[in-house]
This record gives structure tokens, C-alpha cells and sequence, in this order.
């Protein structure tokens, strides 16, 4: 069985990203990149969220002006397998299964199908695995920013959670992991 984990940047007030759902908050230094190309390698498939999804999609070409880091990310990217929950999208790209309908069934069925962590992607689906209960755990990219507005990273549903691990990733990201209780 798998572990469904939200992992995203978030602001010091709790944001994600603005009201309009576009990220305002700066790029990761090149150590919170790396940080994040380790865990994506290390995970067994993503969930995505439409409009994450499509954001995300620019990993899916190669650009000549990468460096190293981000040709790694891609190939990472690249290799997982995605699931995205959407109910406007008619075809995904590579590597990529469509959730249109009967959602709950579909991603209690990935998770139960899947053996290893499944990475949930895009605030909007996150809160609605939330209200569902099944994250398993919150890991928040916490970055020294305040954006005063904009999509919370919790959205609707208020879990009971408990700090599991906190740890420094670089001068200015700490990553808080919270468990379900």
C-alpha cells in the first residue's frame, strides 16, 4: 500500500501561491532544487491537480538553456508515473493516467495498487484529499516570505496533525513534516 505525501513550498503566512494561482514566491536556491530532485527520485508516482499539472508539463521538454540539475529533474520527472485528477482535461501527456471521474475510487485504488510514496500535487486536489483523509503526511517547504494573500496550504478541512521531523534544507528553507493523527 502506498503513502500519499503533500509536499509543497509555503510561505511564513501559509500560502502557496496567489489568489489568481500563479507562484509568486522566488525559484529554490540551487540546494532546495537538488533537495527536491532527490526526493522526486525517491518517490513511486505523483498525483497531480490540473492546473499543477500543466505547470508542470514544461519538464516534459528539453530546453537547451538547462543546466545539469534541471536536465536530472526532467529525466526524473520524466520516468514517474503521474495520475492527474481533472474534469476539463481530455488527454495527458507521457507517463500519464487521466482521473475524470470517480475520483475517491480511482486514488483509494492507486494508493491500495501502489507500494512505495505517491507524491499529491496542486493545492486545490490536496484539499480535497484532505477532506477525504487520505494524506498520510504534510511536508511543508516553509520559505521566508510573506505573501498576505492568496491559496492556503490548508484549504478547507483542518486535520489533527503532529510534527514528525524538522530539519534546515538550505540558508532559508525549513521542511516540517506533519503526520495525521
Amino acid at each position: 500500500m502506498g503513502k500519499f505525501i503533500l509536499a509543497m513550498n509555503v510561505s511564513l503566512d501559509g500560502y502557496v501561491d496567489d489568489l489568481a494561482g500563479g507562484l509568486v514566491m522566488p525559484p529554490p536556491s540551487e540546494q532546495h532544487f537538488q533537495y527536491w530532485i532527490d526526493t522526486i527520485k525517491g518517490h513511486a508516482a505523483t498525483i497531480y491537480g490540473r492546473r499543477m499539472y500543466e505547470l508542470m508539463r514544461y519538464w516534459d521538454e528539453d530546453r537547451a538553456e538547462w543546466d545539469a540539475p534541471r536536465r536530472d529533474f526532467a529525466e526524473a520527472w520524466r520516468k514517474m508515473p503521474k495520475w492527474v485528477v481533472s474534469s476539463t482535461l481530455t488527454e495527458v501527456g507521457p507517463n500519464a493516467t487521466l482521473i475524470s471521474s470517480n475520483m475517491e475510487t480511482q486514488v483509494r485504488s492507486l494508493k491500495a495498487d501502489t507500494d512505495g510514496i505517491i507524491s499529491v500535487s496542486g493545492p486545490q486536489l490536496a484539499g480535497l484529499m484532505t477532506e477525504l483523509g487520505l494524506i498520510d503526511e504534510y511536508h511543508m517547504h516553509l520559505r521566508p516570505y510573506v505573501l498576505g494573500e492568496g491559496k492556503p496550504f490548508f484549504h478547507g478541512a483542518r486535520p489533527p496533525l503532529r510534527l514528525n521531523s524538522s530539519h534546515q534544507i538550505d540558508d532559508d528553507t525549513m521542511h516540517l513534516v506533519y503526520v495525521t493523527e
